[in-house]
């Protein structure tokens, strides 16, 4: 299940990806170290500097487009 990620960065505006299970557990076990990290999401591959991450924010709720989305 492909998962929706936000990166942000010290000194540009966040990244939004989409990215798998397994590439979430990577990212997040990467976040705090040094050096470059290569994120392979859905539209592309990505590579971060790890020493300029500041958060990593994962989206729970499913996206939802239209109307009538009441509970």
């Amino acid at each position: 299940m492909a998962q929706r990620i936000s990166i942000g960065f010290h000194a540009s505006p966040p990244v939004a990806l989409r990215v798998s299970d397994d590439e979430l557990l990577k990212l997040q076990s990467a976040v705090g170290s040094e050096g470059w990290h290569q994120v392979d999401a859905e539209d592309g591959t990505v590579k971060i500097n790890l020493q300029h991450v500041l958060w990593l924010k994962v989206d729970k709720d499913p996206q939802r487009v239209g109307f009538g989305l009441g509970a």
